[in-house]
């Protein structure tokens, strides 16, 4: 998947915004199993908020680092909020179709 283009952002952002966080980042930081976690949300929903309850001095380092590990696309940074989008590859289960 290419880039997002920055209205395709907005357009995401607009529909995050009623989203309630499903990923917490805490005091044991980016783990293996937060990083699966993350997997799991983004196959499931396409479009997460991960929420950083501890390591909010590292949030635009660590949010860089969960969006190449799970090859996604960073939506923004709000706050101590993440938003992270991932095109689901099966068109079958894509539940958002984005604007041209």
């Amino acid at each position: 998947m290419e880039s997002l283009s920055s209205f395709q952002r907005q357009y995401l952002k607009g529909m995050a915004h009623h989203l309630k966080p499903v990923v917490q980042i805490g005091k044991n930081g980016l783990t293996d199993q937060l990083l699966t976690a993350v997997e799991i949300a983004l196959n499931t929903h396409e479009l997460i908020k991960i929420k950083f309850l501890d390591f909010q001095d590292r949030k635009k380092e660590l949010f860089q680092e969960i969006t190449e590990k799970c090859q996604g696309e960073p939506v923004g940074l709000v706050g101590n909020v993440a938003i992270l989008y991932r095109q689901q590859a099966d068109l079958a289960k894509r539940k958002i179709t984005l604007p041209a």
